[in-house]
Order: C-alpha cells, then sequence, then structure tokens
C-alpha cells in the first residue's frame, strides 16, 4: 500500500513541475538558446570575413560557446523553470543515466567523446583531416558528431566515438597555411637541375605560396610502367589550406608548359 501511495506522489510531483505555463517557459527558453547560439554563429561568420588570419581562432571559440550554451543553458533552464526538489533531481537524474546507458550507449559514447575531443583537441575546426577515406576540411565539431566538408563538396558526417578508437590525420594542426605534395616525372635522361629549378621558380612565383616556409624536395628514381623515371616530390606550403587544390592546380599547370616548350623529356612507357 505504502509502495503504491509513493508511485501516486511521485506522478503527481511530475504533473505538478510539467503544467502549461512550464512548458510554454521550457518551449521559450529552448528557443531563446537556439537564437542566441544562431547569433553567435552570425557574429563569427562576419568576424571570420574580416579577419580570415583569425578564422581557425573564431571557429573553436565559437564550437566552444555553442556546447557551453547547450549544456549549461539546457541544466539551468530545467532547474530555475521547474525548480525540482532535490529528492526528484537525484532520482530523476539516477533513472535516466541507467535508460540512457542502455538505449542510448552509442549516442552517449559519441558526447562523451566530444568532450574529449574539445579538450584533448587532436584536431580543430578548420583542419584539414584524413580519416579513412574522407579526406576535407573539419566545419563542426558537436556533441556527437564531426562534420567534414570534402573536396568534392560533400558534407560527411563522422560520430565522435570513431576518432577516440581510429587513426585520423591533421594536415595543419591548427594553422592557416599547411603543406601541400605535388608529384613530378621525368626521364632519366633529363637535366635534374634544370628540372628542379623549373619546379622550383613556378612554386615561389605562385600566389597562394606561402614563402614564410622551406619549399623542399624528395628525388628518387621510380618505376613506370617498366620503364626507370626520375620522381621529384615538391613540398611547399600554401598560404590558407582552402587554397589547396588550386595551388596544386596552378603549380602543375605552368611547370607542365614549361616542360613542353624547354622539352624536358618525360618517362617513356615501355609496352611488353
Amino acid at each position: 500500500m505504502n509502495e503504491s501511495g509513493d508511485i501516486v506522489t511521485d506522478l503527481a510531483v511530475v504533473v505538478d513541475l510539467f503544467n502549461a505555463y512550464a512548458i510554454l517557459l521550457l518551449v521559450a527558453g529552448g528557443f531563446c538558446l537556439w537564437a542566441l547560439n544562431w547569433g553567435i554563429q552570425k557574429v563569427s561568420g562576419s568576424l571570420m570575413d574580416k579577419v580570415p588570419a583569425r578564422r581557425f581562432l573564431i571557429l573553436q571559440i565559437t564550437t566552444l560557446i555553442g556546447f557551453l550554451i547547450y549544456t549549461l543553458g539546457t541544466g539551468a533552464l530545467i532547474v530555475g523553470v521547474l525548480n525540482p526538489p532535490r529528492e526528484f533531481i537525484l532520482a530523476a537524474a539516477g533513472s535516466i543515466a541507467v535508460a540512457l546507458g542502455f538505449a542510448l550507449k552509442d549516442v552517449a559514447a559519441s558526447l562523451v567523446a566530444g568532450l574529449l575531443l574539445l579538450f584533448d583537441r587532436p584536431f580543430q575546426v578548420g583542419d584539414r583531416i584524413s580519416f579513412g577515406d574522407t579526406y576535407g576540411e573539419i566545419v563542426a565539431i558537436g556533441l556527437r558528431a564531426v562534420r567534414v566538408q570534402t573536396l568534392d563538396d560533400n558534407l560527411v558526417t563522422i560520430p565522435n566515438a570513431r576518432f577516440i578508437t581510429d587513426v585520423v590525420a591533421s594536415g595543419n594542426a591548427g594553422e592557416l597555411d599547411m603543406m601541400v605534395v605535388t608529384d613530378f616525372h621525368v626521364s632519366v635522361q633529363a637535366d635534374l637541375e634544370q628540372v628542379r629549378g623549373i619546379i622550383e621558380e613556378v612554386i615561389v612565383t605562385s600566389r597562394y605560396a606561402y614563402l614564410k616556409k622551406p619549399v623542399t624536395f624528395a628525388i628518387e628514381e621510380v618505376e613506370i610502367g617498366n620503364a626507370l623515371a626520375v620522381r621529384f616530390r615538391s613540398k611547399a606550403y600554401v598560404l590558407d589550406v582552402r587554397y589547396e587544390k588550386a595551388f596544386q592546380s596552378d603549380v602543375v599547370l605552368r611547370v607542365t608548359a614549361l616542360f613542353r616548350d624547354q622539352e624536358i623529356p618525360r618517362p617513356r612507357i615501355l609496352r611488353d
């Protein structure tokens, strides 16, 4: 009899908490949190346009602020509007934790992983990353997933939990500039110093090149189509990761044209 009475009492407490006025305040408060975050996103977008050199820092701060708005704001809204008894908060928190642990274990894992990503920072918003078969720029680090904009303009959503166990490579690690690697192949009969000079001149005169960091080369003999060739692997920095492919295309087009004009021999494929 006492158990039945406790259940009825608990239900009465819940009903009293979620009256029409409280529900209206919760909805209004939730809308205010969304509007506040939306406004911050708009302001950060304007700041990034005015101060492009600080784009990554602005994105990182905006992501952290959005996280705090939704987590702390939601908690404060529930406690402030509903003002539930302390015993009810403890009981509800325990029950919710157990239910979520079984029903939403994958989502919970992603939420915990999202917190680890924000504090451990293996990568940041704005970084170019390689994760499995996905390569692109991180545009958002959310509570549940990371969103990556690929070079084909596809938006890929990856659960946070996958980044805790799998390997991810960051191309620029929070910096605006990034190394771009480009390969060129020439015949073993080519004048290698001339080839190197052509490639280096094209790189340093590109409008996308970041010249505060060095241009380096790795030169080695390789086999292409049963024929021996020399590979020039240029390593240069682009001034902004957004110009990665534009930089690479500019270099390849101009180097190829100069090779043709100066009659630099290219590898000849030997057929069986």
